[in-house]
This record gives C-alpha cells, structure tokens and sequence, in this order.
C-alpha cells in the first residue's frame, strides 16, 4: 500500500484522511464506483472512536422517544444492510425492556411496534410482551422485586473494530489504498484549491506528497484539527461528548439476551450487552472540552454504571469485578451553546469549504454506509469527477459468506477462517492458547500482521483481538508474548518488543479500575 502512495503516477481521484468508520465507509463507496481512491489514517484503522462504540447496530429508541421518526427508520434500513453485507460481523440480538411500573407495558410497548413497522422489510424480528416469568427466563439476573413483566424486541450487534478491517479489506480488494499510520501534515493548494496533502510515515519515517481531484475529511474527533489546516479561522464544528463502558464477567448476564432500560438519570439509554462471553455495560454521555485518541473514563461515570447496573440486575457489581473500563469521544455536531450532549443530534453534516475540503462529521456507525453515500456524491461534484451510482447498499464486505456459524471458532473471520485455521494447522505452536481468561490463540498474532496491517502491539490486543476490552490484566500479562510473535514476523529486536511491552503496559493501566 505504502508502495502505491508513493510511486504509482497521476493523481488520485478521491484521497481520504482518516480510517475510523466514516473515512473507511467513504473510502469502500468511492472505490466501488470506480474512483481511484487512497485513504491515509494518523493511527490505526478505528484506533479512537471507532472501536469504542456500545458495540450496537442499531435505530435507537432514544431517538424514537424524541420524535425523530427519519432518523430511526434511516437507521434500522442500514441495520439490515449491514446485517445483510457483513453477516459475519453483524447479528441479530434480543432486547428486553423490564416493565417495572404498570404503564410501561402499554407506553415501550407501543414505541417497539412503531420501531417494528418502520424497520419495514429489513426487520430482525417483532416485538412482544413477555409475563414476569418469561422476563427472568430470559434474564435470570434481573432484579426481580416490582418486575410485572417486560418488552422482547430484536436489534443488532456487532464487533466495531474487525468491522473498521473489514472495510479496509474491502477498499483494497477494491483497488482502492488504505494505510494506517500515515498522516497528513499539511494541505496541498494550488490557485486557492486544495490539491492534495503532504503526508508524513510514522512509522517508516519520511514525507511524500499526494495529490487529489478532490479530498474528504473524514477524521471523527479530529475534524475540527484537519479543517484548520484549510482555514485557520473556520469555527469549530464539533461538540465532544464521552461516553464510558464497564466491561464485567458473563455471570452478571448469563443467556443471550441484552437488557435496555429506555432512560436513565442523564437522558441516555442504558445498555447490559452479552459481548465475546463477557458482560458489557454503558453508556454515559458527559460533556467533553479536550480532544484525546485514548481518553479514560471518569470515577463519576463509573460510578454512575455501577450503581444504575445494581437498579436492575440482582447481581450486584463492584470496582473489583471490572475487567476493564474504556471510553470514547463522540464528534457531535454543534447546536447552539447548549451542553447538554445527550439532546444533539447523531445526523451527520457535510460541508465543503471555499477550497474544496470536503468535510464530513456527526452520524454513527449505523449510518455510515449512507454517509458515505452522500459525501462521495458531494465529492465528485466537487472534485468535478464523472457522476456515477452508489452500489454500497448491496455490497458484500470483506469476509462475507452465506454460511455463518456465529458461534464457532474465528467466526469474526467470516470467509478467511478456513485459511486462518490452515495457517494455525502450518505455524508452530498456532494453535497455542495465549491466556487462559481469553479466547485467543497465537495464529491470530501472524495472522494480524500478514494480513490486517498490524504495525504494533495496541493494534493487535486492542482491535485485531479485543483482549484489552474485555480483560485489561490479562491483555498485560499476553503482552510480551504476542511482541515476540509480532517482532519475528516485523523483522523487530528485543528493544522494539520491549518498547511495545512497556508502551501497552501503560496505556492498559488506563483500563484497570481500583
């Protein structure tokens, strides 16, 4: 890839900055119509945002209680076609609503029916009453004092970052370039028109140039920093909003089924998921003043999960029983000097500024297909491209196959796991377990590498795997073997595996609690 971006001639027709789920879905659309397309990200593919998310595909009953009816039906159309596209990644989850109080049934009953009917023909299933009994079947661990029954309604799930190297797959099965750890300095521009951007190797080091008919922003949390590079002047566009998990034991949730209380003590939606055999806990939505790629959640926000969790499950939580806590920043779109977040919009915005940076920001990872529809089509007007269809609603990703077994091994793989599982066969030691709290084995490591642009230890045990999610101090403890693993196949020295070991160490200290 980086080969491609420095040697091949002539300019590149869409040249995007940032790899989380925006740029990537631009980067898939813009290369599935033909456009000769690169895509640049400063770290690793949905290092920030993007692989922090409630890990849900999905229309948002928040959303439905506001009245925003064509936001949720935009929503719960792309859920079913990326339950469609990726199956592999994406699946069907059951939800239930406890009805704690006697209106409930009759008022979250009657909003799933309209969530139902506005899915239309890409619903994953109906809604439907449940008596207290079948709500405990469902949830043994919900607390059953005042429980007169609850609401069973279906939405999606999935693996935010193996989704984002999906995409990345995706674009270069496309002949499309994407690369991490590539970032763009500074902004090429000829007769006031940017024309491109200089681009700096973080890892290999050097500068090059790279020159676009027209080039997107799509970089999440840092929109305001790139659009600044055009304009020092232009206002910031964005609100930051930080939203924190807790990550626990699959005993607090044991079953397949999710709990959803529709609204808590700051506005939001309260989420317990079943994830990768643990239980995952969120969301908070608290104002945010400081862009960070690896911001920490607050004592106060998981404090607030611990006890709004202890409302409603009968097992109750400690500090001690998190694995790991994580948070990320969401880019929201300003709207007036409000600060309340949980009120703005998640509808995204694009805007192109008096040079041609095409700019795109808000939405979420349910939309971003659409998103990625109307950016591209604002771009090849503006980079004066012939006009050509979106295909994206029907495109497989990466990995897609018909026969899908979710819940065998390497099943995040989809279409690569007879591969993935032949080169564990071949490798010494392949198939060797890398700790016994996590479901991971050491193939996955040269896997990551060979295949998935893995440069660094984070890349791997944060986002190729999920180990750092979803056991913090077993992720440390893998550490320095998965550096081994990953320094012979990098053709790195003991001082880099160090240097990673060390590195991770660090960072991962921010996902311990007590």
């Amino acid at each position: 890839m980086l080969d491609r971006l420095r040697n091949e001639s002539g300019e590149w027709e869409i040249l995007v900055i940032g790899g989380g789920a925006t740029g990537l879905s631009v980067a898939v659309d813009a290369a599935s119509r033909g456009y000769r397309t690169a895509l640049i990200e400063q770290g690793d593919f949905a290092t920030a945002t993007s692989s922090r998310s409630t890990k849900l595909i999905h229309g948002g009953l928040r959303y439905l209680q506001q009245g925003r009816l064509g936001l949720v039906r935009e929503s719960l159309h792309e859920r079913g076609r990326l339950l469609r596209n990726a199956p592999h990644l994406v699946r069907p989850l059951q939800f239930i609503v406890p009805n704690y109080k006697w209106h409930d049934r009759f008022y979250y009953g009657a909003g799933l029916k309209v969530y139902d009917t506005l899915a239309g023909s890409l619903r994953m299933g109906w809604s439907k009453h449940l008596s207290r009994r079948e709500a405990l079947e469902q949830i043994p661990t919900l607390a059953p004092a005042g429980l007169r029954g609850g609401i069973a309604y279906f939405d999606g799930q999935f693996d935010d970052a193996r989704l984002a190297v999906a995409f990345a797959q995706t674009v270069t099965g496309l002949n499309g370039v994407a690369v991490n750890y590539v970032k763009a300095s500074s902004l090429i521009k000829e007769g006031g028109r940017v024309a491109g951007v200089t681009a700096r190797n973080l890892e290999g080091g050097g500068e090059f140039e790279l020159r676009a008919r027209v080039v997107i922003n799509a970089t999440g949390i840092f929109t305001d920093e790139v659009r600044h590079l055009d304009n020092a002047a232009a206002p910031d566009l964005l609100t930051l909003s930080q939203g924190a998990h807790i990550v626990l034991e699959k005993k607090f949730l044991p079953g397949k089924s999710a709990l959803i209380v529709p609204r808590t003590a700051d506005g939001r939606v309260l989420f317990a998921i079943p994830w990768h055999d643990r239980t995952l806990i969120g969301t908070t939505d608290t104002p945010a003043s400081t862009v960070v790629a690896e911001p920490r959640p607050l004592s106060a926000e998981i404090e607030f999960l611990v006890e709004h969790a202890a409302r409603y499950l009968a097992c109750k939580a400690g500090p001690g029983d998190i694995l790991s806590a994580f948070a990320g920043l969401r880019p929201l779109v300003k709207s007036g000097s409000g600060r309340n977040t949980a009120k703005l919009s998640r509808s995204h915005r694009i805007e192109i500024s008096k040079s041609g940076l095409v700019t795109i920001t808000g939405g979420k990872w349910t939309t971003c297909r659409q998103m990625a529809e109307d950016t591209v089509n604002e771009a090849a007007k503006t980079g004066g491209l012939p006009s050509r269809p979106c295909c994206t609603a029907e495109l497989p990703l990466h990995g897609r196959t018909e026969a899908v077994d979710r819940d065998a091994p390497f099943a995040a793989y989809g279409a690569d796991a007879a591969e993935l599982r032949s080169m564990c066969d071949t490798t010494a030691g392949g198939h060797e377990p890398l700790h016994p709290r996590l479901p991971y084995c050491a193939g996955q490591i040269h896997w990551a590498v060979r295949h998935e642009m893995a440069q660094r230890l984070d890349d791997v045990l944060s986002r190729r795997l999920r180990a750092l999610l979803l056991d913090a101090r077993a992720a440390m403890e893998m550490a320095p073997q998965v550096a081994r693993i990953m320094a012979a196949e990098l053709d790195r020295d003991a001082a880099w595996e160090s240097a990673e070991v060390a590195a991770f160490r660090e960072l991962a200290a921010g996902y311990l609690v007590g």
